[in-house]
């Protein structure tokens, strides 16, 4: 009996069909005669272009494999095939790919995550039991432990994979097996700090009800003997627009919904609450209740994890304070009085002064009025409605993104160790590839860091392995994978997306039309990766790796500006309670535009400071290098320090310096042996503001205000 090939090709519906070859093929046939699984019988074109013959399959005996390296044939109707039998028929979610685990999230509880697992998996080999987080999470632990090398682990994957659990599956595993140093339970205070993030980080979605809006990279210390001392925490790209908007069937954060849950506790009397359909910033998704979650219930956990990890009974009500505040912030209302003016009733901008201990007269005048501050001369200017509705909405977002802050910082503080780190595990968790009805600056930022971690993957799993193949001259044919430098190119390059999108900041009368405007003029039949709608003016299309996704121009710049006024950041400072003076204290000097931007990127002060005086014998032309060139001079820079200078000088606007890449590729060739090695490559966001090709700045070091609490007093002008 002859048997024929068996071969996969595309449909509509299902994606991938299998099918039989009834005849052989001969060189130059342009169909192929098959019969699919149904019995049905079918002609099958070939491209005449390219010729290509559909994906073989790959035998039955190897359906199913723990490990797709192990099928004779890799490629996508494969791959995904073989994760399908093994999720339907044996309820399996996990596969190896290699060292890389696919994991597949089966939406839920699986009782496959209890300390006797963990105990099964402690001390085991990867490849000798079933594929497992736990397995990658003993598979680090071992190898920092034998070869003395700080390991880390990413967490990848689209919206709603499961990461998030992933990445706390991790963490309990290494509390688990490694015991704590001390008999303070640091392992617990590090688990307590996921309900605590997930808390005011976390918010549903359409794709997912517990969908983290901001990424979290924590690094888990240990001894000399591998057992936990502590751990340090860092966060990224905060989703600041969530705090005053939702889209449809979507929530704000769910610290929001577990105070308004519990508004009827004693202690909450003095918040004013009602149900979260009493406030705007809650109720614009139209979805205030998840399904199986009781936000009261949440509460409880949230405060018992905060007292767990030091936070008093007095700072939490704080913050329960400021986040009232913001609610009802968020209700305030302003009335027209002209085109260019208006004015602002009495409730409920009362009770947000009263929750934040501010004066309400200066609060109401500085909500419709802003300082305009000349050479010569100060005006006070009244704003219009929408202004003064687009400064409120940007005040609460500025006051939430400093509260995470604040809480980020006191949870550091509470897990940092006074004994001295001997290694640690790092764990990645950051946002998946988002694509939604409406994408916006949130989402391109999003996908942005998603690209840069597809390229450190494909660095991993594809360039370096084959590199180490050929130099060791193993027989080996390349594989051909998908290089997306030139989509990061499109995107941070000079002239690139963001480059535009910054030069259209500085412009006095920018908008986001010019803006699209100018990105179609740049990009558009030039970049086969940036298209315009047919149908749209005022959007643009990136072909990313995972996808296609059209981005709405539409309030771009403005949530790249993050417009906040100084006068009323000046009044919250003046509240006659603790904590929201503490939240500001570390700014230097407010501006408008103020902070970070959601990308991650630090304005600098545009408050002129009189330039040091040269030393005798010093050219002024001496003062213009670089940040990266002061440092090169410098051998004693550890790399926490320098992290700190890529962060710092990473600023938007016209004054500016620039890190040089040369300076980067020094560094980590001098600290290449040490136990302090940097984690320039590890963390995306230090490297993603180098601009190729370097221009010098016209602003010289010494005109720069360095704060003396960033501790940068090793950068000397020379």
């Amino acid at each position: 009996m002859h048997w024929y090939a068996r071969v996969w090709i595309p449909d509509p519906e299902e994606v991938w069909k299998s099918a039989e070859l009834l005849k052989d093929y001969k060189p130059g046939d342009k169909v192929l005669q098959l019969r699919l699984e149904d019995g049905k019988d079918l002609e099958y074109c070939l491209d005449p272009k390219t010729k290509e013959l559909p994906p073989l399959r790959n035998p039955d005996i190897l359906v199913g494999e723990n490990d797709l390296t192990a099928l004779s044939y890799l490629h996508e109707p494969a791959v995904l095939h073989n994760l399908k039998v093994r999720f339907i028929d044996s309820k399996l979610i996990y596969t190896y790919c290699g060292i890389v685990l696919v994991a597949i999230n089966p939406y839920e509880q699986l009782p496959i995550y209890g300390e006797d697992i963990i105990n099964a998996y402690s001390g085991q080999n990867m490849g000798d039991m079933d594929p497992h987080i736990f397995a990658v999470a003993e598979e680090a632990y071992k190898q920092m432990a034998r070869d003395e090398r700080n390991q880390s682990i990413i967490v990848s994957g689209e919206s709603g994979a499961g990461k998030t659990v992933s990445a706390k599956y991790a963490m309990r595993y290494f509390a688990t097996v490694s015991g704590s140093a001390s008999e303070a339970n640091v392992e617990e205070k590090v688990l307590a700090s996921n309900p605590i993030m997930e808390s005011i980080g976390n918010a549903k979605t359409t794709r997912n009800d517990n969908s983290s809006r901001f990424g979290k990279y924590i690094e888990i210390g240990f001894d000399k003997r591998y057992r936990i001392i502590g751990a340090n925490m860092r966060t990224y790209l905060l989703e600041k627009s969530r705090v005053v908007f939702q889209a449809e069937e979507e929530r704000n954060y769910h610290i929001f919904y577990q105070l308004c849950a519990s508004a009827a506790l004693p202690e909450f009397k003095t918040l004013r609450l009602g149900n979260a359909n009493s406030f705007h910033y809650t109720r614009q998704g139209g979805s205030p209740v998840i399904d199986g979650v009781d936000d009261a219930k949440e509460m409880v956990n949230t405060r018992h994890a905060c007292t767990l990890l030091g936070i008093s009974d007095s700072y939490q009500m704080g913050i329960f304070y400021i986040l009232a505040g913001i609610l009802h912030l968020g209700n305030v209302e302003f009335a027209p009085r002209d085109s260019d003016s208006c004015a602002v009733p009495h409730d409920p901008l009362t009770i947000f002064c009263d929750l934040m201990g501010v004066e309400y007269e200066e609060m109401a005048h500085w909500l419709c009025h802003r300082k305009l501050v000349t050479a010569t001369e100060t005006y006070i200017k009244p704003i219009s409605r929408l202004h003064a509705i687009n400064a409120r909405d940007a005040l609460a977002k500025h006051i939430y993104a400093n509260l995470f802050n604040w809480i980020v910082d006191h949870v550091n503080k509470a897990l940092h160790s006074t004994v001295k780190q001997h290694s640690f595990i790092g764990v990645l968790d950051i946002y998946g590839f988002e694509t939604f009805e409406i994408n916006s600056f949130e989402q391109f930022c999003i996908n942005y860091a998603n690209e840069k971690l597809q390229q450190q993957f494909n660095m991993h799993v594809f360039k370096l392995e084959q590199e180490e193949y050929m130099k060791e001259q193993i027989p080996w044919t390349l594989i051909d994978f998908y290089d997306n430098q030139p989509c990061i190119n499109l995107i941070e390059a000079k002239m690139g997306v963001l480059d535009l999108l910054d030069e259209e900041c500085k412009m006095p009368k920018g908008s986001d039309d010019t803006w699209a405007q100018k990105l179609y003029n740049t990009h558009l039949n030039k970049c086969t990766l940036f298209e315009k709608p047919r149908l749209s003016n005022k959007a643009f299309i990136i072909k990313h790796f995972a996808d296609k996704v059209e981005y709405q121009c539409e309030g771009f710049l403005e949530k790249n500006k993050d417009t906040v006024y100084e006068e009323q950041i000046k009044v919250l400072k003046s509240s006659k309670f603790k904590l929201l003076p503490e939240l500001f204290q570390d700014e230097e000097k407010v501006i408008s535009p103020t902070s970070a931007t959601s990308s991650g990127r630090v304005l600098l002060s545009r408050t002129p400071v009189k330039p040091a005086k040269a030393k005798p014998g010093q050219t002024s032309k001496e003062h213009k290098k670089t940040v990266g060139h002061q440092n090169e001079t410098k051998d004693g820079c550890s790399s926490s320090q320098i992290v700190k200078v890529l962060n710092l000088y990473t600023p938007v606007n016209e004054f500016e310096e620039r890190v040089l890449v040369s300076f980067i590729r020094t560094i980590q060739l001098r600290l290449r042996d040490r136990k302090d090695s940097p984690q320039l490559l590890m963390d995306a966001k230090h490297i993603f503001p180098v601009t190729f090709p370097f221009n010098p700045s016209s602003l010289a070091l010494e005109t720069i205000q360095i704060p003396a609490s960033l501790g940068l007093g090793f950068i000397s002008r020379v």
